[in-house]
This record gives C-alpha cells, sequence and structure tokens, in this order.
C-alpha cells in the first residue's frame, strides 16, 4: 500500500481544494498514476499524475497548485524540507492527486437484496 504523508496544515488545504499536487523528493516513484494512496489524517488519495520535475523550472501556477501562493515560498520550503538535495542524487517528482471519495465497496449483486435482517 502506497502512503503520502501531510502535515496537518496542508490537510487542511487539500480538504479545502487549496492543494492538489505535492513535490516531493524521492529515488524513484513511490506513488504511480492511477492508483489510490492512503493519507492519514485525510484517508485515500487517487494519484492522477507522478512527473519529475525540475524545482527551478516551476512556476507560480505550480506553486498555487501545491498550496503555496508563489515559486519562490515554495522553493524555500522544499530546500527546508531537503537541505541536502543537491548531492542526495534523488529527483524532484510532482505528484497530482484528488481526494478519493469513499467507495460502497458492498458487492452490486447484494446492493439491493433484502436482508433477513434488516
Amino acid at each position: 500500500m502506497s502512503q503520502l504523508f501531510f502535515k496537518r496544515v496542508y490537510q487542511e488545504a487539500i480538504r479545502a481544494g487549496r492543494k492538489h499536487t505535492t513535490i516531493r523528493r524521492w529515488g524513484r516513484a513511490m506513488v504511480s498514476a492511477g492508483r489510490r494512496a492512503f493519507s492519514p489524517g485525510l484517508g485515500w488519495l487517487m494519484i492522477d499524475a507522478v512527473d519529475t520535475v525540475a524545482l527551478e523550472e516551476l512556476d507560480d501556477r505550480d506553486a498555487k497548485a501545491d498550496g503555496f501562493e508563489t515559486a519562490a515560498d515554495m522553493r524555500k520550503l522544499l530546500a527546508e524540507l531537503y537541505p541536502r538535495h543537491a548531492t542526495d542524487n534523488k529527483q524532484w517528482f510532482r505528484v497530482k492527486f484528488s481526494l478519493d471519495e469513499p467507495q460502497d465497496r458492498t458487492p452490486k449483486a447484494h446492493r439491493n437484496t433484502p436482508s433477513m435482517f434488516g
């Protein structure tokens, strides 16, 4: 099971729809597009896309999708979160996601069948 962890302030931004991407520093992609990932405090996320990116090429639109006002603000925080990024031999990944609505897991054949207990 894939997981994505977010600080509480970012969980609130995700719930409010102000954040639908995250930039991560990984040796390889840790989530896959078209799959779900669990996020403690949020529930399930649908992973819509995973792309390698060059941090210096991200602009203010990218930053806004990530919950920041400007690309400079986003880069500053990422430098604090990943202080050895220049020498860690990893890549930057942009993960696009959406909250995955709870789904009815009851098999279709049983949804409209009256229960003898109910």
